[in-house]
């Protein structure tokens, strides 16, 4: 039991376990809407859900290149929050970026091209990083709370692009949409398309839209964790999150912080909107009244990554997975618009992952107590039960927030065995053992 607890809580996890328990209830929810719609073919349409994305490499692809630009809004997301700030804008930032890659790749036309995907790119991240600086300013130098003001951002640009792509040149009046970014300026695809492909049933190849932005997005994931946990900027950032004030009074200038946060969180979602334009799939922005779905998909995939930039790489993924399983759910007859209410329903319960951390944490509580008031069962006792503990250890009360059982093993006071009865009124250890011994003789 007590190995059980340590690698919940000491070794993450219990974030794991919350986060995997959001997706199963997911999952049985959508298993529910696909029995209201056709019993007769729920089970092997579930089934589809769960295999569908390694069906053959050409799904695999599709899996990898759906989650190139949403695991960037994830990490945009997830950014802001382990900052302490919740960056709802990530879908104005990652609409204002792609429209600026597009911009750069479509009129930059003097550039060679490798110069020219590059300054797309730029372009992109710069975007994004303007439209997240806004709020930020807003955060710091007047307390604008950021979700409202990365709301009104997002429809600002929203309607903003909307506007430009009819006046820069960049509108095809055919499609309603912006034109395609010339293949020069497109990210290579390093043969990951061709790598990625299966054979259709008319015996032709039929190459995936995976290119390099996969192997961009995952690299910048670990560069982000790095800075985050291995560096001094990273501490300082994550220190305005924790609190402001502890912060400035350890000279840390927390509106800059709070600033910087912002802008590169709006950067990260401004670079996946520029992988997603310059992919070579021919997608743009459409100029409708509808905000990017690929910026609110990096709320849940924050969550469910736990903000963690590793974590988000897989949370991502599988996403993207359920989205492309979700295509081959016609060939048991349902519309394929049911994923896009099943992975809502994910979305939902995802959010619900901190609730289920807290109730696990509260079950192993509660199996803890059990243990500790069964006939038979005391300090002592367990202590000597053959797991390596000091005598004593059940007796911790978990008021530190650390694994049950785990007082007497802190190996930081090096404090004889029984330390865990401490009551904690002197400040020292009483050693029970030795006090009993003293009464023997007297």
């Amino acid at each position: 039991m007590k190995r059980l607890n340590r690698f919940l809580y000491m070794m993450g996890g219990m974030n794991a376990l919350s986060s995997v328990m959001a997706v199963v209830v997911g999952l049985l929810a959508g298993f529910i809407i696909l029995l209201f719609s056709d019993p007769s073919q729920a089970v092997a349409g579930f089934v589809t859900i769960l295999t569908g994305g390694f069906s053959d490499m050409f799904s695999i692809g599709m899996v990898l290149y759906y989650a190139t630009s949403i695991i960037l809004t994830g990490l945009s997301v997830g950014f802001a929050m382990k900052t302490g700030l919740f960056n709802i804008g990530a879908s104005g930032q990652f609409t204002f970026g792609m429209y600026a890659a597009i911009l750069a790749g479509v009129h930059l036309e003097f550039l060679p091209a490798f110069a020219r995907c590059a300054a797309a790119l730029i372009c992109g991240i710069l975007a994004g990083a303007i439209w997240g600086l806004l709020p930020g300013m807003l955060k710091a130098l007047r307390n604008v709370h950021e979700v409202i003001s990365c709301i009104m951002m997002n429809y600002i640009g929203m309607y903003l692009v909307n506007h430009l792509i009819g006046v820069t040149g960049v509108y095809d009046l055919f499609r309603n949409m912006t034109v395609r970014v010339p293949d020069d300026a497109n990210l290579p695809s390093l043969g990951l398309n061709a790598l990625f492909s299966s054979v259709n049933e008319h015996g032709g190849i039929r190459n995936s839209s995976v290119g390099s932005g996969i192997i961009i997005s995952i690299l910048v994931c670990i560069i982000i964790y790095i800075v985050l946990e291995k560096t001094k900027f990273g501490y300082e950032l994550k220190s305005c999150g924790y609190n402001q004030e502890a912060a400035r009074y350890a000279g840390i200038n927390e509106k800059s912080g709070v600033i910087l946060s912002m802008t590169i969180a709006g950067g990260l979602a401004g670079l996946g909107g520029a992988l997603i334009a310059l992919s070579g799939t021919g997608k743009g922005i459409t100029v409708v009244d509808v905000l990017a779905g690929e910026g609110f998909q990096g709320i849940p995939i924050a969550l469910l990554g736990l903000s963690n930039p590793l974590g988000i790489i897989f949370s991502g993924t599988l996403i993207g997975y359920f989205t492309q399983s979700g295509f081959l759910l016609q060939r048991h007859g349902f519309a394929p618009e049911i994923i896009e209410i099943i992975i809502s329903v994910i979305i939902y319960f995802s959010a619900l992952a901190l609730l289920l951390k807290g109730f696990i944490s509260f079950l192993l509580r509660e199996r803890k107590e059990a243990l500790v008031s069964e006939p038979g069962i005391n300090a002592a006792g367990d202590g000597a039960g053959g797991d390596g503990e000091a005598p004593g250890d059940v007796a911790d009360d978990g008021g530190s927030g650390e694994a049950p059982g785990d007082a007497a093993d802190d190996g930081g006071s090096g404090e004889a065995p029984g330390d865990a009865a401490d009551d904690g009124g002197s400040g020292e250890t009483p050693d029970l053992r030795g006090a009993s011994s003293e009464r023997g003789d007297d």
